[in-house]
């Protein structure tokens, strides 16, 4: 017979694997979003990193990964200018968007800029559904 304690531990160990399954589901669920996020924690060291999937503000199908806005804060950035930035970031992600990413909107800061800012980053720009519409 299992005491309480023994009981609440496995209780604890089942919900810790559901929650693990879950969040296994969740990533193979976006593999465009988790390729991203990975590809720039790995190689650019961010201290923030937000990643947002905006295809859901176009005319794609539900759970699409076309449109992403990427806000990063990296020392990477020291001494680039803007247009490098977004290019060392272009290049980091060729693959995804040579293979279904349609848009990404990029806010590239260092810890220093990120700082001195409000932090309210605005829209992305509206698509033009790729045809220059």
């Amino acid at each position: 017979m299992l005491s309480n304690v023994s009981k609440t531990f496995l209780s604890n160990i089942r919900k810790c694997n559901y929650w693990n399954a879950t969040i296994r589901q969740m990533s193979a669920e976006k593999p465009i979003e988790n390729s991203i996020k990975n590809k720039m924690t790995t190689n650019l060291v961010p201290s923030y990193l937000d990643v947002m999937n905006e295809s859901y503000m176009h005319n794609v199908p539900p759970e699409s990964e076309t449109h992403f806005k990427i806000v990063i804060v990296s020392e990477h950035f020291f001494n680039l200018p803007n247009l490098k930035r977004h290019q060392l970031i272009y290049n980091l992600l060729k693959d995804e968007l040579q293979n279904g990413v349609h848009a990404l909107s990029i806010v590239a800061k260092t810890s220093q800029e990120w700082d001195a800012m409000d932090k309210n980053i605005g829209p992305s720009p509206n698509c033009r559904g790729g045809f220059g519409k």
